[in-house]
């Protein structure tokens, strides 16, 4: 690997104790010995383009999928376990058969059975999409280490730990809800000031909108971000039964748009399964085709985190700036005469450095 700090290649033998032999100073993760085969300078390339060269602030969820998405397509499960066992299935089996030792020939059976299962086993699915190391286990292991050499996340990454849908008392009243569960998603909106920049108040579950309901315009709208996954499905149509005659918006990241294409890399986690009431409810809708439906009773899921955080932030811009024109007659008759688009409008090319 090459060292962080010095940017010499360094052999497993030179960077005894995440040190390096050659400028004698601490790194923070090498390949070989953490899950995602990370190394600081992936870290730091990946961060740079999350964060659009600085230009925005990503989250520690965000920066985990990025990092994981290459290991959870490659779906690894025991290569090395069924190649070794199949290497020695053959080679006990042809010291039985020309030595003359039957208990060498049990023993590449059992070799050569284990072998076969494995792959049967790879074949049907088993350990495919699972991530090999959790966004808990990221944020302990790969961030521990990072904070512990250099005191603080990498540049560009914001905490998404405490209460990021937190609203200040004085704050005006808000054109629309957004409701959002997942945490790095909301602190990755506030640190890059979308509530304030237009008007909106960040929820956590639809026990909040309630309370904001009577501050709300007649029209103003609640938007739902939510993962591709059977809770997020739920979520969305949840929200549509409690307020009727409220536009409920689906923001995403809706399993239409993600299912099936090859870009969007979804994962399992074995251990949030839904439920069998929770698949009769999506059943029962019709909406779905019984491939999604498997799809999803198998754990599948495409996160929010896995949108490119850029292209996200800009398509709830675009979407907040046409509720606050259609709210606002004053702003919805300046973007008649074009205030709003002079002299940048849409096919003139990007918007200006600060202009978002």
């Amino acid at each position: 690997m090459i060292c962080p700090n010095c940017e010499r290649n360094l052999l497993r033998k030179e960077r005894t104790g995440n040190i390096c032999s050659h400028c004698k100073r601490p790194y923070a993760l090498d390949p070989k010995t953490n899950s995602l085969r990370l190394s600081d300078l992936r870290v730091r390339r990946i961060t740079t383009e999350l964060t659009d060269n600085g230009r925005i602030r990503v989250t520690p969820g965000q920066l985990w999928y990025a990092l994981s998405r290459k290991r959870i397509r490659e779906a690894e499960f025991a290569p090395g376990c069924a190649g070794g066992a199949l290497f020695g299935g053959v080679l006990f089996g042809f010291w039985g058969i020309f030595g003359g030792i039957p208990f060498m020939l049990y023993l590449a059976a059992a070799l050569l059975a284990t072998a076969l299962g494995i792959v049967t086993a790879r074949l049907r699915g088993a350990g495919r999409g699972i991530p090999p190391m959790t966004r808990a286990a990221f944020r302990t292991e790969a961030l521990g280490e990072w904070l512990r050499v250099y005191g603080s996340l990498p540049p560009g990454v914001v905490d998404d730990i405490g209460r990021p849908w937190s609203r200040p008392a004085d704050a005006p009243p808000p054109h629309a809800v957004v409701v959002c569960p997942d945490p790095s998603i909301a602190a990755f909106l506030a640190a890059d000031g979308l509530p304030e920049r237009h008007g909106i108040a960040l929820v956590k579950d639809p026990g909040h909108v309630t309370a904001l309901l009577p501050a709300l315009p007649p029209r103003g709208p609640v938007l739902v971000l939510h993962d591709a996954d059977a809770p997020g499905e739920l979520l969305l149509r949840r929200l549509r039964e409690s307020l009727p005659g409220r536009p409920v918006v689906d923001a995403g990241v809706s399993l239409r748009t993600v299912h099936g294409v090859p870009k969007a890399v979804a994962y399992r986690d074995p251990d949030r399964k839904p439920t069998a009431e929770e698949m009769r409810r999506l059943t029962a809708l019709g909406e779905f085709t019984p491939e999604q439906l498997k799809w999803l009773a198998q754990g599948w899921r495409f996160p929010l985190v896995g949108l490119p955080p850029a292209r996200l932030l800009a398509v709830l811009d675009r979407r907040a700036e046409q509720i606050g024109r259609s709210l606002d007659t004053e702003r919805r008759h300046a973007a008649d005469v074009g205030f709003m688009t002079w002299p940048w409008a849409a096919g003139d090319g990007p918007e200006p450095a600060g202009g978002r």
